[in-house]
């Protein structure tokens, strides 16, 4: 499969994309990776590290349209390509597109995809490597720029798909990547559990990470936590109430542990002023994630009541997924782990229910949903 991978500036992809290939290696298959900033510096060693967006647009598309011209060229028989580039720019010029559509064609692409993360992960990144003053607003904004932009491309190409992925927060999606470009016949799950009312029940999250971790073994997961601003919101509204205009945060890292990753100093006000906008992208991405995956496989838990009573871990987030997961003719199937029956508002809009993850799997297994010969025939 031939892919563009896009994100906004301070995604540091490179090395995210270095991994990708390297998966892909201990694989046996063979992936070519065109670094489109990387080879733009080569055609102009007059330019230092890090200040190419400061060219006037002209001298920056002649550039782009060089670079491309090479990559079209050199890619023409390579069966499994990623072309690492950005869909737009926001910079000292404005809002600018980074691409040509007659180009864009004549790659002869399958795939574009915009790669995402946490945004104070990206924010913090982008302070790091430039001379910039950003702030979150302006990188929440530039991300749903990145995404309608590369969506948009994806349009202007008949036969091509659209994907949104995250770089990682609770698994690493190198993997998932890999999948997508060199395993495209795998099935693609969208994992739907609660999780901003359970984050205190060590022993429930535990399963859901089992449930999760179980489903990124055998299909191309979509997983809606490898992207979680929720915690970063939490911890601002906790800093208000404790009077402090600034707070250290550390973001989960990949198995949703902290490996000792330094922590970031966030303003407080400024994380609250991105309130309105991390619940709008949530709203708006976990749906895209449904969109482009073939089913969806939602993890009730069993939870305590206040008063002692057996309830089902069911969130409003997740029965909205559910809904529009069957809206859109996506197959749906519900792990309900309470030993009271689902409601019919669960039965009748699932292909199945199940009692355990492990009833699933071998139900998935029978059916032969695992690789990729059952979705695609070959």
């Amino acid at each position: 499969m031939r892919a563009i991978v896009t994100g906004q500036v301070g995604m540091d992809k490179k090395p995210y994309l270095d991994g990708v290939r390297e998966f892909a290696g201990a694989q046996g298959e063979g992936l070519e990776i065109y670094n489109v900033g990387d080879m733009m510096y080569a055609e102009a060693p007059d330019v230092r590290g890090g200040r190419i967006l400061d060219l006037p647009l002209s001298r920056l598309n002649s550039l782009r349209r060089a670079t491309f011209k090479d990559i079209i060229a050199g890619s023409k028989d390579e069966p499994n390509i990623i072309v690492n580039t950005h869909a737009t720019f926001r910079w000292r010029h404005g809002l600018f597109s980074a691409f040509d559509f007659d180009q864009v064609a004549k790659l002869n692409l399958d795939i574009f995809i915009c790669l995402v993360d946490n945004i104070e992960v990206v924010h913090d990144r982008l302070h790091a490597e430039h001379d910039i003053d950003a702030t979150l607003k302006d990188c929440m904004v530039w991300r749903e720029e990145e995404i309608l932009a590369t969506e948009l491309m994806c349009q202007a190409i008949p036969g091509s798909k659209f994907y949104i992925i995250s770089r990682g927060r609770f698994s690493d999606t190198t993997r998932t990547m890999f999948r997508l470009i060199c395993r495209p016949g795998m099935r693609k799950v969208y994992p739907s559990f609660p999780m901003s009312h359970v984050v205190d029940m060590p022993d429930v999250m535990a399963e859901i990470d089992q449930f999760r971790e179980a489903l990124a073994e055998h299909f191309i997961t979509f997983d809606p936590g490898d992207v979680d601003e929720k915690l970063l919101l939490d911890r601002a509204l906790e800093a208000v109430k404790e009077g402090k205009d600034f707070f250290d945060h550390k973001p989960l890292q990949l198995g949703g542990v902290d490996k000792g990753a330094e922590p970031i100093r966030m303003r407080t006000r400024e994380v609250l002023d991105i309130a309105g906008d991390i619940d709008g992208q949530i709203y708006m991405r976990d749906f895209k994630l449904i969109d482009q995956a073939d089913m969806i496989v939602s993890y009730v838990p069993a939870l305590e009541s206040t008063d002692g009573k057996i309830i089902p871990g069911l969130s409003s987030g997740v029965e909205r997924e559910l809904q529009h997961a069957w809206e859109h003719a996506k197959e749906v199937y519900v792990v309900w782990k309470p030993k009271k029956n689902p409601s019919p508002f669960i039965t009748e809009t699932a292909t199945k229910v199940f009692s355990s993850v492990d009833e699933a799997l071998a139900h998935f297994e029978k059916e032969g949903m695992f690789g990729e010969k059952n979705l695609f025939g070959h």
